[in-house]
């Protein structure tokens, strides 16, 4: 699996197959729904999807390990041999992991940046999958938030090397909406470039936040302009992977800032 960094942005798909999801989306308990949105989302030009069997929302509880791994196991053989795109778990757990990468899973994202399983980096490095690792912490108190994001995200990849993990199977997450009040989202994303010190790729997800929400003062499923502006500016300051619930209209938006960011176009043809 190789993406060419710098090309162009490679859009991500959520599926979460979960019954409380925030975003008002959750498929949990309906795999054929999850299975047909899988391929929906790569005819609408995700280069990715990603599955998750547990709420990650503020405020969520924590489910068994063995009930996420039967949530995820539900579905994520079938995306896999339905999708035609890589498939990433999301999740921080070991066990989980391990599973579906078993069931064909080529991507671990992990929310916490292996601070809460280090043992994900050694299972990244042995079945040669991408491991994106997302910035996290309990609270919100920084001395400088930028500053901090980069320092963390600096330990999880040295954590991720030491375990063998190779640079080319890296990728960073800022990890907008975590651990971070709404003001603090903004500056991340204002000053996401500063990210690029890193060296790795940046993925960025902010589809329906609730940073948008606070802004714009809508409900969840009212915020695609909103994820739109974020996706286009982060796609200008530096972002090689925009994480979406809404794929054709983010991939629309990705193709266009990528022509004027990346100067890559190509002259679509339009039927009258």
């Amino acid at each position: 699996m190789t993406f060419e960094w710098g090309s162009r942005t490679f859009v991500m798909g959520i599926i979460n197959y979960t019954p409380d999801s925030f975003s008002g989306d959750g498929l949990g308990g309906q795999p054929a729904a999850a299975i047909s949105l899988a391929q929906q989302m790569a005819a609408d030009g995700a280069d990715m999807v990603d599955i998750g069997g547990m709420s990650s929302r503020p405020g969520h509880q924590e489910i068994p390990v063995e009930e996420e791994i039967a949530r995820v196991m539900e579905v994520l053989p079938e995306v896999v041999a339905a999708a035609g795109v890589p498939v990433s778990i999301d999740t921080y757990r070991y066990a989980v992991a391990e599973v579906a990468v078993d069931g064909g899973a080529r991507i671990i994202n992990d929310i916490w940046g292996l601070k809460r399983d280090p043992k994900l980096a050694r299972l990244a490095a042995a079945k040669e999958c991408m491991l994106v690792l997302m910035h996290n912490q309990e609270g919100t108190g920084y001395e400088e938030v930028v500053t901090g994001v980069i320092d963390s995200l600096r330990q999880s990849v040295a954590i991720a090397e030491a375990a063998g993990v190779p640079r080319d199977d890296i990728v960073v997450d800022p990890g907008i909406g975590f651990g971070k009040t709404a003001e603090q989202n903004l500056e991340v994303l204002r000053r996401l470039d500063e990210l690029t010190v890193l060296g790795l790729p940046i993925l960025l997800g902010t589809s329906r936040k609730s940073t948008i929400g606070k802004v714009l003062g809508l409900p969840p499923e009212d915020r695609i302009e909103g994820t739109a502006a974020t996706v286009a500016l982060g796609i200008a300051r530096g972002a090689d992977i925009v994480r979406v619930h809404d794929v054709a209209p983010m991939a629309r938006v990705a193709r266009m800032a990528d022509a004027v960011v990346r100067g890559t176009w190509k002259e679509a043809i339009v039927a009258v």
